[in-house]
């Protein structure tokens, strides 16, 4: 029988029982999400949980916080201090020139 390839449609996360350490930590799911992401992208093994599960380890933390392998965890901040230093989209802004009254059509 052969045997099922582990990376067809499987997240690949650390082991629970390794030393895990937390390298990200946010209360807007979507930038955890993106985050994971982009550690997937390079190749890093993440575990993104929810923080109100793990209250006992880390009391007073809301949100989502990605943990890695612990010797993996100074590629993953190399990641996303490079995410965090690309501007978005949400940064930049237009400057318009403000005209009051269209010119009228004689």
């Amino acid at each position: 029988m052969p045997q099922p390839n582990s990376s067809a449609g499987t997240q690949r996360r650390p082991n629970p029982n390794e030393k895990l350490t937390k390298v990200f930590d946010s209360e807007d799911e979507s930038e955890a999400l993106v985050v994971k992401g982009l550690l997937d992208s390079a190749g890093i093994d993440s575990d993104l949980t929810a923080a109100a599960m793990i209250q006992d380890m880390f009391p007073g933390l809301g949100g989502n916080i990605i943990l890695v392998r612990q010797e993996d965890a100074a590629a993953a901040r190399r990641v996303i201090e490079e995410y965090k230093r690309t501007p978005g989209d949400d940064d930049e802004t237009a400057e318009f020139e403000a005209i009051e009254d269209p010119p009228e059509k004689s």
